[in-house]
């Protein structure tokens, strides 16, 4: 009962008048005094319940009191004038603020009243509030370090940097199962316990009484447009967790994950366990940021109340989380490699024992593709390019599967795609593919330092037709698309299709280096093959011998190449070609001349003024940590010593490398590729986390 003073007043203690909740406020939710009523309402900590008390009073009322339970506190807006004096009066549109620190144990088990005066002695009503307090979070890794701390305060946003916040996602585009070849995105349900490991964890906390009032219910939700990117799975019960611990020591399928969230399920509800509780929820990506979709993905959970039988529930408070949905990431070759990719066809013995020998030394694994699957298709390094995705808890590598569908289309998907190893493709289904779509034409650069802004994870490389082109060819634009939308490798364009087959890998690539910025530019120089040449012709040397031992009708002297005065009109051609590309790389990678080494390769026009090399071209090579394998070029001999190969080895030995000259002439060179075109590489992975980037 409450206690009245000598004035008919009832007893307040004064200070609440000023107390403030000591939880962070998330939101405001307006709510209704009826006077002469008693109500009852479902406050969630952390917000703050908004009366206007002036809306709600009797006609006539001029002041009004005020009185709550020790676990209900209040504020007054606009504070009155006179701290102290009883009853307050009304000043404009006066609102109470509402809140309370702990979650009730029974239900409604605190009260605020209000009381209305005319004058200072007059009651003209009583309005009675019933309050019943629950604590709701939903939460992720919002601070990236592998927790899911409990009400992270950022969690609602996603920003960059070593400083920045908000959950990671990984596209769950690997294949836990071997019974079947599918990503497991494309399972509708989770089958394996491992393929929880590829999920990112988030937990719904609640704290408060056994159960929440009839009809008010938890809903889980997305947007219609996030529906296409994302799914949520949770975990039954306790007693389900428990099971599923038991089925993880035998490896065996589990059903315990029923799907909450998807394309066809937007919304729905969740059980509240009561007390202090928590349920888990993994949530797995469907597909990579694109342009279409920037990799932003929100997903809230709310608090529904009941109206009355005949109307939906409203909810009365929702939490947010938002994820960013990890990139695809390339690796240069100044990352170690892992595993190298080859193909076994027919008539490349020669090729796979060097092959062979130099993956040996460089420690990493030989995976031979057979003829049975590749199909007489030897080009691997067209076909696919591996790279990964990573978040705070989880790390596999994904190999991107080119659109040029070859006679090796189906080894990405059969041999690669598998657990803990992602698949992803795009397909051009209104654009034409051409040479320029095979990732001979996809490079990337070691982290770099341009002007100031960095990139720790480099920059792709694509080659595209010249920008004046009318009827050039391009990289298909849904490619183009995908690699741009991943941001934190930004691309470049450079001119190939001045080449018969088009890719950038035929006239530049980068090695490891000790100094400066940890690597070279290695670019083709028709000028250094020219400047090597006649030297040699300065040197008596000039009836040395191009392809000196592969037939007379491949032999030609140093003479006869510098006297050809269109093949030196040629050269002149592709030399400006490459000097544009110079210019681009100088500018976009933040480089310098002395950054940049020039190799003696010259080349051949063909038809449509498209070149190919003249002899093995030695900048296609494959990058095994300091063991590079380079297309042997059969290059004039001084002394018994391939001048091309003396030169190659001076200028890599400089920089602590070692050279292996690969025999490819037959069978990868004169079908207009080389070691680098018929090879690929897995590497580790960059030790640098993506989204520590400071600015995209």
């Amino acid at each position: 009962m409450e206690q009245v003073s000598s004035t008919g007043l009832p007893n307040i203690d004064q200070h609440l008048i000023r107390r403030k909740a000591t939880e962070p406020i998330r939101s405001q939710r307006t709510f209704r005094l009826d006077f002469n009523k008693t109500s009852k309402a479902l406050y969630v900590i952390g917000t703050v319940l908004k009366a206007n008390l002036k809306r709600s009073a009797p006609p006539g009322s001029n002041y009004f009191s005020v009185q709550c339970s020790p676990k209900v506190q209040y504020r007054i807006s606009p504070p009155p004038t006179e701290n102290g004096r009883l009853p307050i009066p009304f000043t404009g549109n006066t609102v109470l603020l509402i809140t309370m620190d702990t979650a009730s144990e029974n239900e409604f088990d605190s009260k605020l009243s209000l009381m209305y005066y005319g004058e200072k002695s007059m009651v003209m009503g009583k309005a009675v509030v019933h309050l019943m307090a629950v604590e709701i979070s939903l939460d992720v890794d919002a601070d990236r370090d592998g927790l899911v701390e409990r009400n992270n305060p950022n969690k609602g946003s996603w920003t960059w940097g070593p400083k920045g916040h908000g959950a990671i996602l990984l596209v769950n585009c690997d294949s836990e199962r071997s019974y079947v070849k599918k990503p497991d995105s494309e399972i509708a349900e989770v089958t394996r316990v491992s393929d929880l490991n590829d999920m990112s964890l988030m937990v719904l906390r609640t704290r408060g009484p056994p159960r929440l009032p009839d009809g008010y219910k938890l809903a889980m939700h997305i947007s219609q447009s996030d529906a296409e990117s994302v799914r949520v799975f949770r975990t039954k019960s306790t007693e389900g967790v428990q099971k599923t611990l038991k089925n993880l020591l035998f490896n065996c399928f589990v059903k315990d994950y029923p799907l909450v969230l998807g394309k066809k399920d937007l919304s729905k509800e969740v059980p509240y366990l009561g007390g202090n509780a928590e349920m888990k929820f993994y949530v797995e990506g469907l597909r990579f940021p694109d342009k279409d979709f920037e990799g932003l993905i929100t997903i809230n959970i709310s608090l529904l109340e009941p109206c009355s039988k005949y109307f939906p529930e409203t909810p009365i408070f929702t939490d947010s989380v938002v994820f960013r949905v990890a990139p695809w990431i390339m690796t240069p070759n100044t990352l170690n490699p892992v595993e190298v990719y080859v193909c076994s066809t027919s008539d490349n013995y020669v090729f796979l024992k060097g092959m062979r020998n130099l993956v040996d030394r460089s420690g990493s694994k030989l995976k031979i593709c057979h003829e049975y699957m590749n199909r007489q298709d030897r080009w691997m390094q067209d076909e696919i390019e591996i790279g990964y995705i990573e978040s705070p808890h989880q790390r596999f590598p994904v190999v991107l599967d080119s659109p040029r569908d070859g006679g090796l289309q189906t080894f990405p998907y059969e041999e690669l795609l598998g657990p803990d190893f992602g698949y992803v493709t795009r397909t051009a289904y209104d654009e034409e593919v051409s040479s320029l779509d095979s990732f001979g034409n996809l490079e990337v650069s070691p982290p770099v330092t341009v002007n100031g802004k960095n990139y720790p994870l480099g920059r792709i490389i694509i080659g595209v037709a010249f920008p004046t082109a009318t009827k050039g060819r391009n990289m298909t634009k849904v490619v183009q698309d995908f690699l741009w939308a991943q941001k934190v490798q930004k691309p470049i364009a450079l001119f190939s299709d001045w080449l018969l087959v088009g890719h950038v890998d035929e006239f530049m690539t980068f090695v490891p280096a000790p100094d400066k910025k940890g690597f070279r530019l290695l670019l083709a120089s028709p000028d250094a093959g020219y400047t090597l040449f006649r030297g040699l012709q300065n040197d008596g040397n000039g009836k040395a011998k191009m392809f000196d031992g592969l037939g007379a009708t491949q032999e030609i002297t140093v003479d006869e190449i510098l006297s050809d005065e269109t093949l030196q009109a040629e050269n002149n051609y592709v030399q400006n070609c490459i000097d544009w590309n110079r210019d681009v790389l100088k500018r976009e990678l933040g480089l310098d001349d002395d950054d940049i080494i020039d190799l003696p390769i010259l080349f051949h026009v063909l038809e449509d003024n498209r070149a190919v090399a003249y002899y093995p071209d030695m900048v296609n090579m494959i990058v095994l940590g300091k063991n590079l394998g380079i297309p042997k070029p059969f290059g004039p001999k001084v002394n018994g010593r391939c001048v091309l190969e003396t030169e190659m080895t001076r200028l890599m030995t400089g920089l602590g490398l070692c050279c292996t000259y690969i025999d490819d002439f037959t069978t990868y060179h004169k079908m207009l590729g080389e070691v680098h075109c018929g090879s690929n590489a897995r590497r580790e992975p960059f030790s640098f986390k993506w989204w520590n980037m400071e600015t995209i």
